[in-house]
């Protein structure tokens, strides 16, 4: 049962982060701008004449407040609300039955950990009015969380006996692998938080050049507000266009290091499911990348490019699982 239940948590997960980005992506984030209700209440439809009152104020459903993105906002915290209650129960749980699980229970215990801390970030995204470096810890905070519970979930299972050679030989290249995702990921979150998906609307030049006029000093800036610098001025577009263009050169090497190392777990005895599953998760998400760009970042298309990195990062966290066991030592 504990088994099932972890393995719940991981798809549950999987749906809340999912979903995370799609409220963000539909500029829902600050459809309620309190916490952890909604304008003081449980549901926007106890809110409906607050939210009306603010929908007349900034001029029409336009902006970032309207009945519908209220409730996109409410079902995100609702859900994640229930993956506390999942991880707390899963915790609690590793701690009675840990002599007959014969597992430590401090994994279930940081995993615990992480989702306090995730969510005073999913309070601070709102109260700080999306400020970027906020949005994207907790982006990653989100996908850290199913990474570790992909992680509990593999301790539940026997790990697959792999050559000691081969896996001795693969893992370095799968830390590398599993660190440059990471990155991207990272890069990603960061292109998403400040609207740079469509800094550059042409492909693969970005402007219809290769190295576009760009300021990295502003755009990677990490302490400022939302479309401001540092020093409380207007970020420059060549500020976006270095945030996105540096997403654009770390999925070439994404998919130079990623795939590469795919393509040596597809010919390795044992490791070929692996590879080409690892293979395939890259090529598909690399190709969602592009579709957004040419496509002006079609809303489902954009939550699938979430949804793909979420699946990349599992898909390593398996590999890396599976060639660190114990058995392959």
């Amino acid at each position: 049962m504990f088994r099932k239940l972890v393995w719940f948590a991981v798809i549950y997960t999987f749906v809340v982060v999912v979903v995370g980005a799609y409220v963000r992506l539909a500029d829902a984030g600050l459809g309620c701008p309190d916490w952890p209700g909604c304008y003081g209440e449980l549901t926007p439809h106890h809110a409906k004449d607050d939210i009306a009152q603010a929908v007349a104020e900034q001029g029409g459903t336009h902006g970032p407040v309207s009945l519908s993105k209220a409730w996109k906002e409410m079902f995100h915290r609702y859900i994640a609300g229930g993956l506390g209650l999942l991880i707390l129960a899963i915790t609690v749980i590793a701690w009675a039955r840990r002599h007959q699980l014969r597992q430590s229970p401090w994994l279930a215990t940081g995993l615990l950990g992480l989702l306090i801390f995730q969510a005073a970030l999913g309070m601070w995204t709102v109260t700080l009015l999306l400020k970027p470096v906020i949005v994207t810890l907790h982006l990653l905070g989100g996908l850290a969380t199913l990474a570790l519970l992909v992680l509990l979930a593999l301790r539940q299972q026997v790990p697959p006996a792999i050559a000691p050679a081969s896996a001795a030989r693969l893992r370095p290249w799968a830390v590398l692998a599993l660190l440059v995702v990471i990155a991207q990921i990272a890069l990603g979150g960061w292109v998403s938080t400040n609207y740079a998906a469509l800094a550059c609307v042409d492909f693969p030049t970005c402007h219809n050049e290769w190295l576009p006029q760009m300021d990295f000093r502003h755009g990677f800036q990490l302490v400022r507000e939302l479309g401001m610098t540092a020093a409380g001025t207007h970020l420059s577009y060549d500020a976006i266009t270095a945030i996105h263009w540096t997403h654009r050169v770390g999925a070439l090497v994404t998919l130079l290091v990623v795939g590469g190392f795919a393509l040596v777990l597809a010919r390795s005895p044992g490791l070929a499911s692996y590879g080409i599953a690892l293979l395939c998760v890259l090529l598909v998400q690399v190709m969602l990348g592009i579709a957004n760009i040419l496509g002006g970042l079609p809303l489902l298309v954009a939550a699938g490019h979430n949804a793909g990195a979420a699946i990349l990062l599992a898909t390593m966290v398996v590999i890396n699982f599976a060639l660190h066991s114990r058995r392959n030592f």
